[in-house]
């Protein structure tokens, strides 16, 4: 039988996986460094990774949030629309409506479950493509987010809104934001069953090859309809977390968290697990935002330069993604 060389040797590639692997995250903190040596009164300090924490703890959750749909080779464009909606309906349910608040914190988040169940159902058994579906039903969420609201802000009362609920977002725990631990929670969460349990190796199976995937017996449009229903509940905790944040009610806010968490997700299919979507690969590459946005914004960088910075982000993440993709295939057909 005839054998042929591989064309990298073995250190090579060992060398390429570590790069690809660690390479974001080596970037990220290098990129820490660069700011801290510019601005070393203000970058470097644990108030400012603090605010840089509390910040993005947000987007990266809705990053989180899109990481799973893509796992299976689909995208829930609806979760920034998703986010707003569930962020008036809580404040309006507690303000305007008198619910406490626990109760309306539930009830919103596992209406975003039922949403994204709905985005799986249209898209699978309706066979419409993810992109055209969610942004429709993102948009019709939308309009009743306004329908909601009639297009103004809903604010709170002279009392306010209940500490105990504005505390899940604004409260620390060991000297950082309690949103911080939110946002590792999830990603261990999401990392346990994508990497160590059935459901996740189907997925990215479904996510590889859909056809290969229901030859083998896997039911892929079950498990599609969980992977929206899984980034609807997670845009419904962070429409919850939003308005805790805010604490004002705004009707257009959700739009602006749409391409921060793609530019997470799909840039995060770069780093820990070149070549595909993975929970600790979004976490990096929000770290990697986080500390590029906050280092340009305080050297004083315009307000057009965080659509740039995010633009030519997404643009580069999913340059890499193809890229690290094709290589996982050819180094899977190479040779040992």
């Amino acid at each position: 039988m005839t054998t042929f060389p591989s064309r990298r040797s073995r250190p090579g590639r060992r060398r390429g996986h570590l790069i690809g692997t660690y390479g974001l995250l080596a970037l990220t903190a290098l990129l820490f460094l660069i700011f801290s040596l510019a601005l070393p009164d203000t970058f470097p300090t644990l108030d400012n990774i603090s605010a840089i924490l509390s910040n993005q703890s947000i987007p990266a959750i809705l990053a989180l949030g899109a990481t799973i749909p893509i796992v299976t080779g689909k995208f829930d464009l609806s979760i920034g629309y998703g986010l707003g909606f569930a962020h008036v309906v809580v404040l309006q349910l507690i303000v305007n409506s008198g619910w406490p608040w626990p109760l309306a914190c539930l009830v919103v988040i596992l209406g975003g479950a039922a949403f994204g169940t709905l985005n799986g159902v249209i898209v699978e058994f309706g066979q419409i493509n993810s992109f055209i579906a969610t942004l429709g039903t993102g948009s019709i969420l939308y309009a009743f987010t306004g329908w909601i609201t009639g297009g103004a802000r809903i604010v709170p009362g002279a009392g306010g809104l209940p500490s105990a609920f504005t505390d899940l977002y604004n409260s620390k725990f060991l000297g950082l934001p309690v949103s911080a631990y939110y946002v590792l929670a999830l990603a261990g969460a999401l990392w346990l069953p994508l990497e160590r349990l059935p459901l996740g190796r189907y997925m990215y199976v479904i996510g590889s090859n859909t056809r290969a995937a229901e030859l083998v017996g896997i039911p892929t449009r079950r498990y599609s309809v969980y992977a929206f229903a899984g980034s609807g509940l997670i845009a419904g905790f962070a429409g919850v977390l939003l308005a805790a944040q805010q604490q004002i009610g705004n009707p257009s806010v959700g739009i602006d968290y749409l391409l921060p968490a793609f530019v997470g997700a799909l840039l995060g299919s770069t780093a820990i697990k070149p070549g595909r979507a993975n929970a600790l690969g979004t976490v990096v590459a929000v770290a990697f935002l986080a500390v590029g946005l906050a280092g340009i914004g305080q050297l004083g960088a315009d307000f057009w330069v965080i659509p740039l910075f995010n633009g030519a982000a997404l643009l580069i993440a999913v340059g890499l993604a193809g890229y690290s993709a094709r290589r996982r295939l050819r180094v899977g057909a190479s040779p040992p």
